[in-house]
């Protein structure tokens, strides 16, 4: 019980804050009954009106805000209510926006009904449904932060008491119900946005079986061709001629007549264009794309080069004219409808029969023997490159003609006719060039094409022709037209393929005029110059997918909305199951990382070379900060890259528990080193250019990074320790508070020398070097009586012990040197002889023998005077005992 007094007064405290934080809000919101006492019940109901909506949407609103005595009533306890109606007209005006959407969808529907036979109004249509879908979807969006608050708020309340408990009280229970009759309307909302969401869906859904439909008709239907075929047809061309004639007669008339100075202007400005396009072209890329005569035997990667790009960028300069002229023709309010229909096509006509000349030339290079990418005879050649113009022209012109005949309503019988007589043309020019005999044997007899290149060629010119005969124009003419087109594309971008390929191998680059050039005029080296054809390589295949699949696919029936919609869906993002991938997301997460990287390197160089560069911070100090803001800038970069790319780190959360079971038992010693690697970054027990000894490994620290260290020995051997190594055995650190150390010379003298003497000359000259500290003070030590001599050990302390060796080196030289003045011996361990025992050979000359054991003896009297006289010497020698 007192604990429910608790909360009622709890309650009570926060809607008197409630009301006098938001009376404003309340005031606009149309509460001027708030001035009644708090003994009335709550206007929670009025939440739940539906006339009061479109009163947040009227301006009679604002009288009710000048009503300022209701504000001062603290005790008013409809103040939660207020407040919870503010996003009522958040609720009325995404209700309003649904049914705008619904009305459209409506339309849209019924205007799928009546322009069902024509694809590209279906592709019209299908962008604008996708377009109203994602606006439902942003409506049913729009209410996620108040249903967010709703939820906690009804939270923060508690559960609603149970029978036989006490009543909660009435500004709980009347705020509880307006937020849920505000819940219940946000809710059925976002379920009428779905349910049109959905409807929407099957829209698009029909729209892809119906052009599914309409692509299996044109393709299988099939045409009578006696109506086509009948002197009828001549005539009704005739007439078709004469109206195109008039449209375009009438046109110039006009044009010339009214619109002279604009024609003469876009004309100029686009030729203008076209000159720069030809000459800057010439200038910058005239060693790429055309061949020199001069060269007798050009390289593969030269001729894949020359082909590829002479195709490439004067179909493109073209293309550019002829894009330019349209569009300041439009501009200039030259071209009326119809005529621009007829310039866009025959726009369309010139770049497709140039492309095609153009490739055909490249490849083939009638004139060019040496530059031909297909090893065909000259005659063949030549004949080839025409044949594949005149293809070309069949279906361009008839394309062109298709346009016209669309556009002036001409008979289903012209159509047929003009169909039928182009796919013929186009089948019998596949079957010559599969006749063609375009090699040259060694004995000069004429070889055909490869089997599987004729029979291709063969069964598509066959196909066509038969198809056609029986009536299947469709079906004969999209098989033409992918021929020409399509196949002028796909040979161009697989060129396109082996250029970049042959680019990107090792020292193919530099090969190059590009790679030559930059050689000649720049100081980029082998390597760079290598890497930058890989760059290279990277680029034309990019742009070989950017510019010839969208080509491919309208070739292929699909139209520029489909495209349209797919660009669009890649960008914006694809969903796979509940996971959703943007490229725009990913290649911004990308930029971001790599912008967040360069930063961290900057400020770690900024800041050692600077900062702690100039306040003498040490060495090993510097090192360990560095690596730390690297890796702390690292992985913040990767952080903000992965929140840019739009991808929530909190569903990774299931993929860190699988990578944390994975870790414990396949990346033990992995986690294990980097661990130990972060606690020697923060324990520093050494640090980057300390004298350190690990085991068998002794030598100076180079790099501590987060998973091993690099050691580099006095034989400049770089050892790469595990830091797990360095964390778990003893490690010995000669310079680690400081350089300060002590380095020992042991020394040996002969028995029956004056040690008294030996050891005042061996302290003299430590005291004497220059690099020996005289605190603590040098002390030779009288260390052990040696089985050949008595044994001293000179120890000095150094400032730096990193000079132990050099300092050992003098004091030893210094020691020859006096004990050679004062006559002391250092005595040396003689050798053992070892004599080898040879088994004799079989006697073969008595002399000989006698001669050879004459010589043993003597050598053995030899050694026995030579061991007396060394016994002798030693019985001179004090006894050491």
């Amino acid at each position: 019980m007192l604990f429910r007094l608790l909360r009622l007064v709890l309650m009570l405290t926060l809607a008197v804050s409630a009301d006098l934080s938001s009376g404003a809000v309340a005031q606009v919101a149309g509460q001027a009954p708030a001035a009644q006492g708090a003994s009335q019940p709550p206007a929670a109901p009025a939440v739940n009106q539906t006339p009061t909506a479109p009163a947040a949407n009227q301006t009679p609103a604002a009288p009710a805000a000048s009503q300022a005595p209701a504000a001062p009533v603290v005790s008013q306890t409809p103040a939660a209510p207020a407040a919870s109606q503010a996003p009522i007209g958040l609720i009325a005006d995404q209700q309003k926006m649904i049914q705008d959407l619904t009305v459209k969808t409506d339309g849209l529907e019924k205007k799928i009904q009546a322009d069902g036979e024509e694809d590209s109004s279906l592709v019209d249509i299908r962008l604008q449904l996708e377009e109203l879908s994602r606006e439902s979807l942003n409506t049913a969006l729009a209410f996620r932060p108040r249903l967010a608050e709703i939820n906690a708020r009804i939270q923060q309340l508690g559960p609603v008491p149970a029978a036989g408990q006490p009543a909660e009280p009435d500004i709980v229970a009347a705020e509880r119900q307006a937020l849920t009759s505000e819940k219940a309307e946000i809710n059925a909302v976002i379920a009428a946005a779905q349910t049109l969401s959905i409807r929407i869906s099957g829209l698009i859904d029909k729209i892809g079986n119906m052009r599914s439909a309409l692509f299996r008709n044109l393709l299988t239907k099939r045409y009578v061709l006696t109506d086509a075929l009948s002197p009828q047809v001549f005539s009704d061309a005739n007439d078709e001629f004469s109206s195109f004639y008039k449209a375009v007669s009438s046109w110039l008339t006009f044009a010339f007549k009214f619109k002279f100075q604009a024609v003469l202007a876009a004309t100029f400005v686009a030729l203008g264009l076209a000159l720069v396009l030809l000459v800057g072209g010439r200038r910058l890329f005239g060693r790429v794309f055309e061949p020199d005569p001069t060269v007798e035997d050009p390289s593969y990667l030269s001729r894949l080069s020359v082909a590829f790009w002479s195709t490439l960028l004067p179909t493109l300069a073209v293309s550019a004219f002829l894009v330019s002229t349209i569009f300041f023709f439009n501009y200039y309010n030259v071209l009326r409808g119809d005529i621009g229909i007829f310039l866009n096509a025959l726009a369309v006509v010139i770049a497709v029969v140039f492309c095609v000349n153009r490739l055909a030339n490249a490849a083939l290079s009638p004139r060019l023997p040496n530059w031909r990418l297909i090893p065909v005879e000259t005659g063949p050649a030549r004949w080839l490159v025409r044949l594949s113009t005149a293809m070309a022209v069949v279906i361009s012109v008839n394309t062109f003609l298709s346009v016209v005949n669309d556009k002036m309503g001409s008979p289903l019988s012209l159509t047929i006719a003009r169909s039928f007589g182009a796919t013929i043309i186009v089948g019998v020019i596949l079957i010559l060039m599969a006749l063609l005999r375009p090699f040259k044997a060694s004995d000069g007899s004429w070889r055909p094409w490869p089997a599987w290149l004729r029979y291709l060629s063969l069964a598509l010119g066959l196909f066509t022709v038969v198809a056609a005969l029986l009536g299947y124009i469709g079906l004969a003419l999209f098989v033409s037209l992918q021929v020409v087109v399509t196949g002028t594309v796909l040979v161009t971008a697989y060129i396109g393929f082996l250029s970049a390929r042959a680019i990107g191998e090792e020292g193919a680059f530099a090969d190059t005029s590009v790679g030559r050039w930059l050689s000649t005029n720049s100081s980029y080296e082998d390597t760079a110059l290598d890497q930058l054809g890989l760059v290279v390589s990277v680029a034309i295949n990019l742009m070989i997918v950017l510019v010839f699949l969208p080509l491919i696919l309208l070739m292929w029936g699909f139209q520029p909305g489909d495209i349209q919609a797919w660009g669009y869906k890649l960008a914006t993002g694809i969903s796979i199951g509940s996971v959703t991938i943007s490229v725009t997301g990913i290649l911004s997460g990308i930029v971001v990382f790599i912008i967040g990287y360069f930063l961290t390197r900057w400020f770690q160089g900024w800041l050692d070379g600077s900062v702690m560069a100039r306040g003498k911070v040490d060495t090993g100090v510097r090192n360990s900060i560095r690596l730390a803001v690297g890796y702390a800038g690292v992985a913040l970069a990767a952080l903000v890259g992965i929140s840019a790319a739009g991808i929530d780190l909190s569903s990774l959360a299931l993929v860190a528990g699988a990578l944390s079971l994975g870790i414990g038992f396949g990346l033990q010693n992995v986690v294990s080193n980097f661990v130990s690697g972060l606690i020697l970054l923060a324990e520093r027990p050494f640090k980057v250019g300390d004298w350190i000894v690990a085991g068998e490994t002794s030598g100076t620290v180079k790099k501590i990074s987060v998973r091993a260290t690099e050691i580099e020995t006095f034989q400049r051997q770089s050892v790469i320790l595990p830091n797990s190594n360095l964390i778990n055995n003893a490690v010995g650190n000669w310079t680690h508070r400081n350089k300060l150390g002590r380095v020992e010379v042991k020394v040996g003298v002969a028995y029956g020398s004056d040690v008294k003497r030996v050891h005042a000359i061996l302290l003299e000259i430590a005291r004497g070097h220059p690099l020996v500290l005289k605190n603590p003070e040098p002390f030779v030590l009288f260390s052990n009586f040696g089985a050949a001599a008595l044994e001293f050990e000179i120890r000095v302390f150094l400032a730096d012990v990193m000079n132990g060796s050099s300092v050992q080196n003098d004091i030893r030289f210094a020691v020859l040197d006096a004990f050679d003045s004062e006559h002391i011996e250092i005595p040396s361990t003689p050798r053992a002889v070892v004599e080898v025992k040879k088994h004799a050979a079989w006697p073969i000359d008595d002399d000989k023998i006698e001669v050879d054991f004459a010589e043993q003896q003597q050598a053995k009297a030899e050694a026995e005077a030579e061991k007396r006289r060394l016994a002798k010497s030693r019985r001179k020698k004090p006894d050491p005992g």
